[in-house]
């Protein structure tokens, strides 16, 4: 059996099983490819090179053994591998904390390029802030992207914490990202000029829904409460004590933009273009936050 043979044999059985994807692939043939190289040692791009390479008996004994654990136990695959990917970037992921995958990067690793989210910077950004960091990954980037910045990564999990400590040291930020332990903003810093923000959002009605790979990350990462903006309103009332005049607060909401626009309806926000379209990642500045009036 060839390599491309034994990746889209294994495809159809997570097709069968039903399985959800979302963790860092879409479908059952890319997660497939995922756990077919990562059991054969291979990098991610080796498909098309080794797609026709035969295979032993063994690797494809072992290949099938993780597709089975995937199926049996409906872990995300991240925590199967322990590993996971953010715009190219490798991330250490277990089930401490949730599995990166936030919107946010795409706009960070686009300002390498002078991308949408570069319009609303400065030169005089230099204090960041990534809130509710849970694996440190938008941390990671944001001082990859921006080398002259310093970030706070903060959240409220010491496990996920943990997490994010082996992120910073696998990348040799330990210089310019300080975890640190706080309730939202109750221990952050400050004042900053840019925060970053993937909240926990879910509202109930769809924590009650999410299928069983969502619900094996921590429900802490994840609920936002009836609504889903229990944790937006507090880190929205309290932002501006801890901005600069000019700084911005970029926050990721998923699928909640009509919760949102219902709980902060006068609010001035920008919504940002990212490849699931305007309506999942909004900017607001400290001038709107302000000016805002809470009723």
């Amino acid at each position: 059996m060839t390599l491309i043979e034994l990746i889209t044999a294994q495809s159809a059985r997570l097709k069968q099983a039903g399985v959800s994807f979302g963790h860092g692939t879409g479908n059952a043939f890319d997660e497939a490819a995922w756990l077919v190289l990562w059991s054969l040692g291979l990098p991610m791009d080796a498909l098309e090179a080794k797609a026709k390479n035969e295979l032993g008996a063994d690797e494809q004994a072992k290949a099938e053994a993780l597709i089975t654990q995937r199926i049996e136990t409906r872990q995300p695959a991240a925590y199967l591998t322990k590993e996971a990917w953010l715009q190219n970037v490798p991330f250490y992921v277990d089930e401490r904390s949730i599995v990166p995958r936030s919107f946010i990067a795409e706009l960070l690793a686009d300002g390498e390029n002078h991308g949408t989210l570069d319009a609303w910077l400065s030169d005089t950004t230099h204090k960041v802030l990534d809130l509710c960091t849970g694996n440190g990954s938008l941390a990671v980037i944001a001082a990859m992207a921006y080398p002259e910045v310093t970030v706070d990564a903060a959240d409220i999990s010491e496990n996920a914490l943990a997490v994010a400590r082996v992120n910073v040291d696998k990348h040799n930020m330990g210089k310019r990202i300080t975890l640190m332990h706080s309730d939202l903003l109750a221990a952050v810093r400050g004042p900053y000029d840019l925060i970053l923000c993937n909240p926990p959002y879910v509202n109930s009605q769809s924590m009650q829904a999410l299928p069983p790979e969502y619900r094996a990350e921590p429900a802490l990462a994840l609920a936002g409460g009836d609504d889903g903006m229990d944790l937006i309103r507090r880190i929205l009332r309290g932002a501006t004590q801890h901005m600069t005049a000019g700084a911005v607060l970029v926050l990721e909401i998923g699928n909640e933009r009509a919760h949102f626009e219902h709980a902060f309806r006068r609010l001035e926000v920008a919504w940002l273009e990212t490849s699931a379209g305007d309506d999942e990642v909004l900017l607001v500045t400290h001038d709107s936050l302000s000016k805002y009036r809470w009723s």
